[in-house]
């Protein structure tokens, strides 16, 4: 049988009917452009409205799973920087895809605020930030690099556990520093589930805007 070709319906779909790989496309962002603007409200009830940090630098995330040991030592990493961004001018706004209750029975997520961390499992701000869904990246870095992070994340005491209702296994993370005016300056999407922009990018970024 010979492979399709993409289809655009909104997504782009690029099936591999020999391998049965399935990526999931949508459009992705770029640089110098306007960040997409939301009003959404935090798992800790406070409405997070974009338009009110455009005299701020911000860092925007979106991760996988509430049991995802790749995204959760990324957060554990993040959130040990926060004052010392907070103090530059940086602020952080973090995407889940999991379900809200699912992070508030999360010690470890309730103690990412004040960052304010918002639920999004129908994937909507996904999709509007252009994240990309792709078995192949996924199965790549769980049998490269699983059994390792995972490792890590036991040492670090992240949570690390099965996929909860509704969450995707193919979900490939992305991040974005975003400049005063919420002009993107810097899109990252991960080739892999340890993909992450520099910590030292980001901290040349809070501190004077450079990438």
């Amino acid at each position: 049988m010979k492979s399709r070709g993409p289809i655009e319906v909104g997504k782009i779909h690029v099936v591999n009917n020999l391998r049965k790989i399935v990526v999931i496309h949508c459009m992705k962002l770029e640089t110098n452009l306007t960040a997409p603007a939301f009003v959404l409200k935090d798992i800790f009830g406070r409405m997070i409205d974009l338009n009110e940090y455009k005299d701020k630098r911000i860092f925007i995330g979106f991760f996988r799973h509430a049991g995802c040991p790749f995204c959760n030592l990324r957060v554990h990493a993040l959130t040990k920087v926060h004052e010392e961004l907070k103090a530059k001018g940086m602020e952080m706004i973090f995407f889940f895809e999991s379900k809200e209750n699912v992070l508030l029975r999360s010690i470890f997520h309730k103690d990412v605020s004040p960052i304010p961390l918002i639920s999004d499992p129908e994937k909507k701000w996904y999709d509007a930030y252009g994240l990309e869904s792709s078995a192949y990246k996924s199965a790549v870095s769980h049998i490269t690099s699983f059994v390792q992070t995972a490792f890590k994340a036991r040492k670090a005491g992240v949570p690390i556990h099965a996929m909860a209702d509704g969450e995707s296994i193919n979900t490939i993370p992305a991040e974005f520093l975003i400049e005063k005016g919420l002009i993107i300056k810097k899109v990252h999407y991960a080739q892999g589930l340890n993909d992450r922009i520099s910590m030292d990018i980001v901290k040349a970024f809070a501190e004077d805007g450079k990438v």
